[in-house]
């Protein structure tokens, strides 16, 4: 657990400190953000802090090649399968957030990163289909594992909309992911607990975490997808290394539940993305419209309108993140129904702070009192008398 925790803290410093460096580059590039009808943000804004977050990550996957304790994760190519396509979609975000490149050449780099981490032995091999949890044949699982990527990577970039969002909730999910991953490993292999996935996992999580104190809210700096692709890509990564792994038969009673179903928790971690780019796809095809359209109805946006605070926002939707990934964690642990009764209350909490009180409560979550600016007084109208003016 130190060690990783250690490649955390190394992921963490090395985005806090590059942030900067990728702000200068995104002003000299012109990677800049400007303010759309459809954006909340009012100032237009860097936008590739992806670039950072990259660095933290490799870095960190660097230090951890000279470490005896993952000395056995390094004897595979997966790894540095998982960082050459994390760099290639790095640079295909860069690319767009200077050029704003179409959709299709957009969806035609994601393939071809998915492909190249799939050709380095990083495939789906198992699916949570009862009675065939093996996927059968090599083409399939090739064209699932691109698949699963891809939906990932896009998934997190629809939920990039609000300051800080994106970043925390990968992290919170990711820690979720961490703990349960690493209990996977100490039941399956008590000898040795090194795991490709925890790796990825935790620098994963340090990079969201240096990158958070210049994104949230007021931001300084967006990811970009430069950065929303990236974290994709890595989180799909490491759960995808996670399948296949785990020995159902080493489990028992309901701690076999997450080794049968290894995508539970990943869809967990996402459940928030995945039904904002569900909801997103199906409204737009409704109305007659590309999918990729942009518009201002999503689950951040839906937010803003029932009267939270950009920050309040943020807050509560990470809040509903740890919900549903802590939940899955939980798994590993106790019983499924256990699990079930604290996930519901838990719900029902996120809930009342979704609907209740705090949309217009909770003074320190208010916007101004980020930004520093004093709340708008508007001067009372004249009153206007029927007779002559001095």
């Amino acid at each position: 657990m130190r060690v990783y925790l250690l490649l955390l803290l190394v992921a963490a410093a090395v985005t806090y400190l590059s942030t900067p460096v990728a702000r200068w580059v995104a002003r000299r590039t012109h990677a800049i953000s400007a303010v759309r009808d459809r954006d909340v943000h009012t100032l237009p804004t860097p936008r590739l802090g992806g670039l950072a977050m990259l660095g933290g990550i490799v870095v960190a996957v660097l230090v951890a090649s000279r470490m005896p304790f993952l000395e056995g994760v390094f004897a595979e190519r997966e790894v540095w399968g998982i960082v050459g396509a994390a760099v290639i979609v790095a640079l295909l975000g860069w690319a767009d957030d200077v050029w704003d490149l179409d959709w299709m050449t957009k969806l035609a780099g994601q393939v071809l990163a998915a492909g190249f981490m799939a050709i380095m032995q990083v495939q789906l091999t198992t699916w949570p289909f009862p009675g065939q949890l093996t996927i059968p044949g090599s083409r399939l699982s090739l064209l699932m594992t691109i698949f699963v990527v891809v939906a990932t990577m896009n998934a997190v970039n629809f939920v990039d909309g609000l300051d800080g969002l994106a970043a925390g909730i990968i992290a919170i999910g990711g820690s979720a992911l961490f703990l349960y991953t690493y209990g996977l490993t100490q039941q399956a292999s008590p000898q040795d607990y090194a795991s490709l996935a925890s790796l990825m996992i935790a620098v994963l999580v340090g990079a969201c975490l240096g990158f958070l104190p210049h994104n949230f809210h007021p931001s300084h700096i967006f990811m970009g997808d430069s950065g929303s692709m990236v974290l994709g890509l890595v989180l799909a990564g490491a759960t995808i290394s996670v399948t296949g792994q785990i020995n159902p038969d080493a489990m028992s009673g309901a701690q076999s539940v997450p080794a049968y179903v290894p995508l539970l928790l990943p869809v967990a971690v996402l459940v928030l993305p995945i039904l904002d780019m569900s909801m997103a796809v199906v409204r737009r095809l409704a109305s007659g419209k590309s999918p990729f359209h942009p518009d201002r109805m999503h689950l951040h946006h839906r937010m803003l309108a029932l009267g939270h605070s950009h920050r309040r926002a943020v807050v509560i939707l990470y809040v509903w993140t740890a919900v549903f990934a802590f939940g899955g964690a939980a798994l590993v642990r106790w019983p499924w129904q256990n699990v079930l009764a604290g996930t519901c209350i838990a719900a029902l909490a996120a809930l009342l702070l979704t609907l209740g009180p705090l949309r217009t409560r909770g003074r320190i979550l208010d916007d101004d009192v980020a930004t520093g600016a004093l709340p708008v007084v508007r001067p009372a109208a004249p009153t206007h008398s029927r007779g002559r003016t001095r």
